[in-house]
């Protein structure tokens, strides 16, 4: 069944023979989690049918930034094809740094969700293609929470959250009340920080473009956040993202976890619950949104095979090829990216979180408002964000291990912003 469904992908998508010759090889840059890792297997059948040999570079998700935008805004050529998202893939569509995208009528890019669609796109053209998206919920154990007598709520208070997290703390027994991102970097600690400080009303700029990160809503924020983790956190929060709390959460040391929707499908315990992310009043982002997806460098060598490949590892019949590996199955398809895929039986007979992620990513809110007067949920989509990011995630976890004052983090972080947009010429 497997090799059945992984094979009609190079069919059904036409992969030319011409594609194939005009590469022996691809190298391909990907961020290290378990849906990155399980493409390394199923895409031993796309080299069988086409004979091109797959050169993985799976990096942590920092340094993958770090160094796909190095390479790429100096045009390397160190890859053929790169894990991007939502900030960089219009910003560098629109500075040429990567390849338009055209696929097939038979890839219907009509299918992917249009949220994913349009925060990869730059004027209409595609420059990158979703292979999962996701926003950000509550995963919580519900048996802990029981027994504790706490519930969690969609779109809870966070002082509903704090106390739920508080009642389910239980050191002593190796268990913390609230595991969340404390690793410094724009897309680790700061994405999720971001979205708590949404919630309270916080924005990064005014509308000239101003920053914002010593506003009383800014300092709300960080103050619940670091007392949040510091108290009811586990040891070490500030070298914890993703990958790090996924493992503690499978190890059943969590009560309850806010990250992305697409960590579902890697929890193990029978007793997670999901609710939609909380607000402190506002909730306006408070839950992100991001795809995790494949771009071509400009002027790589190898476009046409790259753009044949990528159109198969995030086609339909990729979802099929997963779904009936016998590795992995139905409850380990890349999600978010596709409505076809919360329309297959037997996804859906097994991914009890699939009605929870498609609230949350329904309800992502990337465009401008009165609260943030610009695009982006947990980043902001200008060239700048990055570097800004950067600065204040690790400002935040200055202030999450107490080496520095919640104020002092905040008014640093301010400092760096306003000097990096002046030379930028915002104002």
């Amino acid at each position: 069944m497997f090799m059945r469904y992984a094979l009609c992908a190079a069919s059904t998508l036409a992969i030319t023979a011409g594609a194939a010759q005009a590469a022996d090889s691809l190298t391909i840059a990907i961020v290290n989690n378990g849906h990155m890792i399980n493409m390394q297997t199923v895409a031993k059948a796309y080299t069988a049918e086409t004979g091109i040999e797959l050169n993985w570079v799976a990096l942590e998700e920092g340094v993958l930034r770090e160094q796909v935008t190095s390479d790429t805004a100096t045009g390397g050529g160190q890859y053929d094809i790169i894990n991007i998202g939502m900030q960089e893939a219009p910003i560098w569509g629109a500075a040429g740094w990567i390849e338009p995208l055209n696929f097939s009528d038979a890839y219907d890019v009509d299918d992917i969700l249009p949220a994913m669609r349009a925060g990869l796109s730059h004027d209409g053209t595609l420059y990158a293609a979703p292979f999962y998206g996701e926003s950000s919920m509550v995963m919580y154990r519900k048996d802990l929470a029981d027994a504790a007598g706490v519930a969690i709520a969609d779109n809870d208070s966070w002082d509903n959250v704090k106390a739920a997290a508080m009642a389910m703390h239980d050191p002593d027994n190796g268990v913390y009340g609230a595991c969340l991102r404390g690793k410094p970097g724009w897309g680790d600690n700061a994405a999720f920080i971001t979205t708590v400080a949404n919630s309270f009303g916080a924005r990064w700029f005014d509308e000239n473009w101003k920053p914002q990160l010593d506003s009383a809503e800014w300092n709300a924020a960080i103050n619940f956040y670091v007392d949040l983790l510091g108290n009811y956190g586990p040891p070490g929060s500030e070298g914890n993202s993703f990958n790090e709390i996924l493992a503690l959460y499978n190890e059943d040391k969590c009560g309850l976890w806010i990250d992305a929707t697409i960590a579902a499908s890697f929890l193990e315990s029978p007793n997670v619950a999901y609710a939609q992310s909380p607000n402190a009043g506002n909730p306006v982002g408070a839950n992100w949104l991001w795809a995790w997806a494949f771009a071509i460098p400009a002027g790589s060598p190898n476009a046409e095979a790259a753009q044949a490949f990528i159109e198969w590892a995030t086609s339909k019949d990729y979802v099929q090829a997963v779904g009936n590996h016998p590795e992995f199955g139905w409850g380990s398809v890349p999600t978010g990216q596709r409505a076809s895929t919360y329309e297959i039986p037997e996804f859906q007979a097994v991914a009890k979180f699939a009605a929870a992620e498609m609230a949350a990513i329904d309800s992502a809110a990337p465009e401008a408002s009165d609260l943030k007067p610009y695009v982006g949920v947990q980043f902001v989509a200008i060239p700048e964000f990055p570097q800004i990011g950067v600065i204040m995630g690790q400002e935040m976890a200055a202030a999450l291990t107490g080496a520095k004052t919640v104020e002092e983090a905040l008014a640093a972080s301010q400092d760096a912003a306003e000097a990096i947009m002046k030379e930028a010429g915002y104002y």
